[in-house]
């Protein structure tokens, strides 16, 4: 008997409700099972394959590559009945028609909608303006409440008998600080200044021109890197790092770590530096809670490792990087690496990182300035060593030198904290512990 059932497009997580088809991975006439993969989707920086909620045959396909869709949109029709997977045919009765109803001489006009009020702010009075006296409570509270200019009889009591006590106030003062903060009605907001429309330039009158449109990836690093640069604050100290002494290290354990399954890089090392160096710093592991104007320090190390694929630049993040070896990282790293490459990555594993790197060496350059990976207030940028004359010990030698650039969050981060954390980490680059590398 058959049976037809549509497979849809289901909840695709937090913060998350559409997606841009990439591979429709079934053809009509084949057999699936639960759970086997039917489409490919892209969703902000990550590919996901979409699963079948049920076995059967599909019987009709309603979605192609480049199609974007939302939650509750038809991917497949599934014949879980068994039958050939086509839908069925018996003819069903159409409802009686209707007379259709005349429509109005006049529409009237839809009434503009009213944008709801903002709750009213209590000011305060002037000091010594509010008698306080006759509310219950203490005097200690009746005075500062007196020296502030707050009216005691606005705040509700919590203790026996409605009796006012100081965590009452502190909760009266925290909601007129959130009550100061509501946006304004239209009506008394100040005018600002409509953002400028884009201005569309035909190049072609100079010459031959070829179109591409913007990926769904391209379209996200596009307006993520935008708001960052735009809402940060950003300030890049440079610095440089000799890792002579650190490749030499490579070059004693790189083939003993080969035969363990893993790639012992560079990034490998300047990982395990940069957790040692945030630790010490917390405030480079931290984020602003611009809401309720809090730092928040994070007791977690989630580092972003910036991985450069053919569609685009993603930052997949290596979980708890403090409780790993050297060993376990470079195979984090070399996994997830290759994870954005194939663009096999989760939406989870892009999230969460508390600092990011980004080493531009294995393809040349030298210094340069990284954006800040908002929620993150610190991002390390790596250049390509080179060797240079560096004086040591009253002598002139070549040595290795790493160019580094550390941008921060200048609203969280000043210039003399940001000097301490380079200097810490060069100390740490030039001076790793061989019993870290160690296996």
């Amino acid at each position: 008997m058959q049976r037809i059932m549509d497979v849809k497009l289901p909840n695709l997580g937090e913060g998350a409700d559409s997606g841009t088809v990439v591979n429709v991975l079934v053809k009509e006439g084949d057999k699936v099972e639960k759970d086997q993969p039917l489409i490919e989707l892209e969703n902000e920086k990550a590919v996901a394959s979409i699963p079948s909620s049920a076995s059967g045959v599909v019987s009709k396909i309603f979605v192609k590559s480049g199609d974007k869709i939302s939650i509750g949109a038809r991917l497949v029709s599934l014949d879980v009945g068994g039958g050939s997977g086509a839908r069925d045919t018996t003819p069903v009765a159409k409802p009686a028609k209707q007379a259709p109803v005349p429509p109005p001489a006049s529409a009237p006009e839809p009434e503009p909608m009213e944008e709801p009020a903002a709750e009213p702010v209590e000011e305060l009075a002037e000091p010594g303006a509010i008698d306080n006296s006759e509310v219950a409570a203490s005097p200690s509270i009746r005075n500062m409440a007196n020296d502030l200019g707050i009216d005691l009889r606005r705040v509700k009591g919590t203790a026996r008998g409605g009796r006012i006590i100081i965590s009452d106030v502190r909760a009266y003062i925290q909601r007129l600080i959130k009550l100061a903060r509501q946006p304004k009605p239209a009506s008394v907001r100040p005018e600002t200044p409509a953002r400028r429309a884009p201005e569309q330039i035909d190049f072609s009158k100079w010459g031959e021109i070829t179109r591409k449109p913007m990926t769904p990836l391209r379209k996200v690093i596009s307006h993520r890197m935008l708001e960052n640069w735009n809402t940060i604050p950003h300030v890049t100290q440079f610095d440089e790092a000799d890792v002579s002494e650190l490749l030499e290290l490579r070059r004693k354990y790189v083939s003993v770590y080969e035969k363990k399954g893993a790639r012992l890089t560079l990034t490998s090392f300047i990982l395990k530096a940069a957790v040692i160096v945030l630790k010490k710093h917390a405030i480079f592991n931290a984020s602003l809670d611009e809401l309720n104007g809090e730092i928040i320090y994070k007791e977690y190390y989630h580092i972003g490792i910036a991985v450069d694929t053919e569609a685009g630049l993603m930052v997949p993040v290596i979980r708890d990087v403090d409780k790993k070896d050297l060993l376990q990282l470079s195979k984090d790293i070399e996994e997830l690496a290759r994870k954005a490459r194939d663009r096999k990555v989760t939406a989870e594993e892009l999230k969460g990182g508390t600092f990011t790197i980004s080493n531009q060496g294995g393809i040349g350059g030298s210094f340069f300035t990284p954006i800040v990976n908002k929620p993150e207030v610190a991002i390390l940028g790596l250049g390509k060593g080179s060797l240079k004359p560096v004086a040591r010990n009253n002598m002139i030698e070549p040595r290795m030198m790493l160019p580094i650039g550390l941008s921060y969050d200048h609203r969280l981060i000043d210039g003399g904290t940001a000097a301490r954390f380079t200097v810490d980490l060069i100390q740490a680059i030039e001076n790793f512990n061989e019993n870290e590398v160690k296996v």
